[in-house]
């Protein structure tokens, strides 16, 4: 058996949550592999809305395995606050969660220490969610990391060494902590709690189950233009958000990746500081942020809006490797005149369909523009129902990405999800 990977191929935002929940009854197992709890995976079913920060979002299905791994950074406090309300909810989470010992622990110095990077920067701050990710990963890269593993073997040792190291860096960023003693106790109460959950070697159990003859669905946080390597740097995550990001983060070989599920919105969303070609200042801007409902799933921050970039899909789909698309929130263009895709960049006059080394640059979007549809899709129950406008732009997206569309989503309930070539 292979993996699948899950992921998403812009700015984030485009729906993850929703899909893996969609997707999980054909899975054995469910992984998350990179990532902290900035990401918010929004899921709504059965009258009812849910936020994943940490929490792979395949627990809401038949009982399957699901698996946070050793890519993923994970702060006990936060993860404990998560793992409450689901329980509160009804669901068995002890039953079905494990936890990679592998994973890096966000302390409350990692975030202390974010907040203080992000004041040292000033106007060119990157615009973090100030939950510690940052900080967690470059302890991991510079090999001063706590793993979860760590709790079993000297813990108290290793804590107090990263911690002192940490209020030296605070110090010298002219930052005072405030409240620590009171931060720590509420973290070593939440390590406590966690230890009640299966703590797995990751990479073992997933290739057992791999070896079994079972299907594992591995779930990524962030989108594609947020990667450490290949994103819009330096405004970007600190993880690899790509599929190869699967292999590293849970232990999975190359060899293994069968389907690669890419996700992308029919428009084009972005959270924070950097930079966004077709990003729209005017009224179909802040038109598409209402009718999407573009708030941060964790923060509520505000979504910048624009057209969708085929010039940075292109490039999503080819470092992922894409073999399945599949385009959400298509209900929000539902009563549009007009839609516009983005085709390819001018830069400095000259035309390109590459997407350039730095984004910063004077960008001047190239347009496609096409007919709306002007029908609500929400309540379709198959393709067959879809206006003919509608299928005209999915066959265009189809061609400009050589690559099908196979999902398309017309609302944030589960039942809103139309599985193409299926007859109704």
């Amino acid at each position: 058996m292979k993996v699948d990977v899950l992921l998403g191929l812009q700015w984030g935002d485009e729906g993850k949550g929703k899909v893996v929940d969609v997707l999980t009854p054909r899975y054995d197992a469910v992984a998350r592999f990179q990532g902290g709890p900035n990401a918010g995976h929004t899921l709504e079913f059965e009258d009812k809305k849910y936020v994943l920060r940490s929490i792979p979002s395949g627990i809401f299905q038949h009982g399957q395995i699901n698996i946070i791994g050793n890519g993923v950074v994970l702060d006990p406090v936060l993860f404990k606050q998560e793992a409450e309300e689901l329980e509160k909810s009804g669901v068995d989470l002890r039953s079905i969660l494990k936890i990679s010992k592998k994973v890096h622990l966000i302390t409350p110095t990692h975030r202390l220490l974010d907040a203080a990077n992000e004041k040292a920067k000033g106007g060119k701050k990157i615009g973090t969610t100030g939950k510690g990710i940052g900080p967690t990963y470059t302890d991991k890269i510079s090999r001063n990391g706590l793993r979860l593993g760590d709790v079993f073997h000297n813990f108290k040792e290793k804590y107090s060494v990263l911690r002192q190291r940490h209020l030296g860096q605070l110090e010298a960023l002219g930052a005072t902590p405030e409240n620590l003693d009171e931060l720590e106790e509420k973290w070593m109460d939440a390590i406590e709690y966690i230890k009640g959950f299966g703590i797995v070697d990751s990479e073992f159990l997933i290739n057992s189950l791999l070896a079994e003859g079972k299907s594992v669905l591995c779930e990524g946080a962030q989108g594609t233009l947020l990667d450490i390597d290949f994103g819009s740097y330096p405004f970007v995550t600190s993880s690899n958000t790509i599929s190869a990001g699967a292999c590293s983060g849970l232990g999975v070989a190359p060899n293994k990746i069968g389907e690669v599920f890419g996700i992308f919105k029919a428009y084009c969303t972005r959270v924070g500081s950097g930079p966004f070609p077709t990003e729209l200042f005017d009224e179909t801007g802040k038109r598409i942020r209402d009718l999407g409902h573009e708030y941060g799933a964790v923060t509520g921050r505000e979504r910048r809006c624009g057209w969708i970039d085929l010039v940075a899909l292109r490039y999503a789909i080819m470092l992922n490797g894409v073999t399945q698309l599949i385009m959400m929130k298509s209900d929000v263009l539902d009563d549009f005149d007009e839609i516009k895709a983005c085709v390819a960049y001018k830069i400095n006059g000259v035309e390109t369909n590459q997407f350039p080394f730095s984004i910063e640059e004077d960008i001047e979007p190239v347009y496609v523009t096409l007919p709306g549809w002007k029908t609500d899709m929400t309540k379709m129950q198959s393709e067959e129902e879809f206006p003919q406008n509608f299928k005209n732009y999915i066959d265009f997206l189809e061609k400009e990405l050589a690559t099908p569309i196979t999902i398309v989503s017309i609302g944030p309930d589960r039942k809103q999800t139309i599985v193409r070539g299926r007859k109704s």
